[in-house]
């Protein structure tokens, strides 16, 4: 009889489900990609139905059923806080206790009632706490016996950070940093401040930092502001926030406005408005502090733990620009990121914390592969399911069973500057598109950053595009010695790919630095000449790995551009109706889902139809 545990992760951003079944994972999805809402925080019904349908299995099956966090800890948080800055946050104090009062103090009663509507019974309810199951996340599926343990994140009950070690089937915590002292929400301070949305907009600020000028004296002035006035970093890399600048301990906004304009010279961005050179300065600030804060964690680690490997999780750990500094510095011989990092892999380690340490089960570690399976998690989808959709809207196709064809074929329109949509098996888990839901564009073509940004996702377009490239040919265009398949590290493009940068380049306008060709790759080469590499290994994702060998024999080359099939503000798709209303929505040329290839051309006479650009906001 199999043994199964289910993980949970609900009620503030990025609710998802993960199932775990005799040790093995064997499904896990976002709630976002069944409700269409991004960010979805509601209880995850469609993904536990979902994960529960993968695993075939009964609520017999079921040992327990594990929330990623512990309600009622938090709850102490938010009392003790607001008790701490009292009179401030009277505000914030009416607007969140009533909700606690009413729902979340009986987080047990509504988990149970919701669970029971899916699966009829008096199931076990575990609570973990909310850096634990970050920390299981990140070491039980990784490829080591033995690791650190660093999870950074805003915040979770109490703790903000935490550094564990992790040997075989046990996690023991050995140091921990407390609200309201947090990188995490600093750096979504300066998100909020230079006009990103928290808790999303975090990679967009990642992104605009290399914008900033290092050499100016503003860029200058900003960081030692930042240093003397809003954070003390310790040596070990604990920090102190003077709060007097921040707002989220007991306000509705990340900062305080006055005092910030005051120190900066810089009102609060509205997102609409122009990124002005202070915003990228400040930018570039924070993240090269953000980035000192992960290594001075990191070294701590090192010293409590005596360990040659490192595992992370937690939000903070998808700064992948962090990661790359972290990897550069050999602190660590092997670093292993879990690609779901933020809180919806906290129901994953949710589960695995289950299994693991409430059950008492061992590991089974392959040293040569985790335990991630790519990250293909997620729902698939049938010829049947493809074709009813092409019925259901009219579209024409071609069934090409050939996918040595069909994979020749996709490579030469991608030469030819075309934009495809690649929908193919799983979806994957986390926030990346990892070839299975995804578009993709010639990395040599110095137009295309520019083309998909706004012609395709129709967002902000300083934003760069991350490379997918073959595993095995990683070193012909990128300063790396190793696989880093989950588009989690941002590494150097190779001195001898670069072409020279014109001179006064950190002053020109920002379009003017984006739309310099920095390399012979120059739609996935950032300003600083970085990448966020995804290594595509030719066993764990056949179909996309032959894709990019066809192109590599037709061109020479073997990058892809890669990026997540959405457009700003909508979560990836997950079915084949939600990619085919996304291609006709949009300016791809061609969609490819299994074997069927549509033309965006020959979609021409749905196009025309009044009713059809209603339905798909065409006009």
């Amino acid at each position: 009889m199999p043994e199964a545990i289910l993980g949970i992760s609900a009620y503030y951003h990025d609710s998802a489900a993960a199932i775990i079944v005799d040790g093995e994972i064997i499904a896990a999805a976002q709630e976002e990609r069944f409700t269409r809402k991004k960010h979805d925080s509601s209880f995850p019904v469609n993904a536990v139905k979902y994960v529960l349908d993968e695993a075939e299995i009964t609520g017999n099956d079921i040992q327990a059923i594990v929330f990623y966090e512990k309600p009622l800890i938090k709850f102490e948080r938010l009392l003790e806080t607001y008790h701490a800055f009292a009179p401030r946050g009277i505000t914030s104090f009416l607007s969140a206790i009533p909700v606690w009062i009413k729902e979340k103090l009986f987080m047990k009663k509504m988990l149970r009632e919701e669970i029971r509507k899916l699966l009829p019974g008096n199931y076990r309810l575990l609570f973990p706490e909310h850096h634990l199951s970050h920390a299981a996340s990140a070491f039980y599926p990784s490829p080591f016996s033995e690791a650190a343990i660093l999870t950074i994140d805003g915040v979770g009950e109490w703790a903000t950070s935490t550094i564990c070690h992790g040997q075989g089937n046990r996690i023991e915590i050995l140091k921990e940093m407390d609200f309201p002292h947090s990188i995490g929400l600093l750096y979504s301070a300066f998100t909020y401040y230079t006009g990103f949305r928290v808790n999303s907009g975090e990679y967009k600020l990642m992104g605009l930092a290399p914008y900033g000028n290092p050499a100016s004296g503003q860029f200058k002035g900003f960081r030692n502001k930042i240093l003397g006035e809003m954070v003390d970093i310790r040596e070990d890399g604990s920090v102190l926030l003077n709060m007097k600048y921040f707002n989220f301990a007991t306000g509705l906004k990340m900062a305080n406005d006055k005092r910030w304009e005051k120190l900066f010279g810089l009102p609060p961005r509205k997102e609409e408005n122009e990124l002005m050179q202070g915003y990228m300065n400040m930018a570039l600030a924070i993240q090269q502090i953000t980035e000192e804060v992960v290594l001075k964690l990191a070294r701590t680690a090192q010293h409590l733990t005596g360990s040659k490997n490192l595992v992370m999780a937690g939000g903070v750990a998808l700064n992948s620009v962090a990661n790359g500094k972290l990897l550069q510095a050999g602190i660590f011989d092997d670093i292993w990121i879990q690609p779901a990092a933020g809180d919806a892999g906290g129901a994953l380690g949710a589960a695995l914390a289950g299994w693991h340490i409430w059950k008492g089960k061992e590991r089974r570690i392959d040293p040569s592969s985790d335990a991630m399976q790519g990250a293909f998690l997620g729902p698939k989808y049938t010829d049947d399911d493809i074709e009813r959709v092409a019925r259901r809207y009219n579209a024409k196709y071609s069934h090409i069973s050939d996918f040595k064809q069909l994979a020749d074929l996709t490579a030469g329109y991608i030469a030819e500057g075309k934009v495809v949509g690649w929908f193919q098996g799983r979806m994957e888990f986390g926030p990346r598109a990892l070839g299975n839901r995804s578009i993709l564009g010639d990395a040599r073509n110095p137009d295309m950053q520019k083309r998909m940004n706004l012609k395709i996702k129709y967002r902000e377009g300083f934003r760069p595009f991350a490379p997918a490239v073959p595993e095995e040919d990683i070193g012909e265009y990128f300063d790396l010695d190793r696989p880093s398949p989950y588009m989690l590290l941002v590494v150097p493009v190779l001195n001898e790919r670069r072409n020279p940068i014109p001179e006064g380049y950190h002053n020109m306008e920002l379009f003017e630095r984006l739309y310099h060709p920095r390399s012979d790759v120059p739609a996935i080469t950032h300003i600083d000449f970085s990448a966020r590499l995804q290594s595509v290994n030719r066993d764990i994702n056949p179909r996309f790995w032959k894709l990019i060998h066809a192109f590599k024999k037709l061109t020479g080359y073997s990058v892809l551009i890669n990026t997540s099939f959405n457009v700003r503000g909508e979560p990836i798709v997950c079915s084949p109706e939600e990619a085919f209303r996304c291609f006709m929505r949009t300016e791809m040329d061609y969609l490819v889902m299994g074997d069927y290839l549509f033309d965006k051309n020959q979609q021409q006479s749905l196009q025309n139809d009044a009713a059809w650009k209603e339905t798909f906001n065409l006009d």
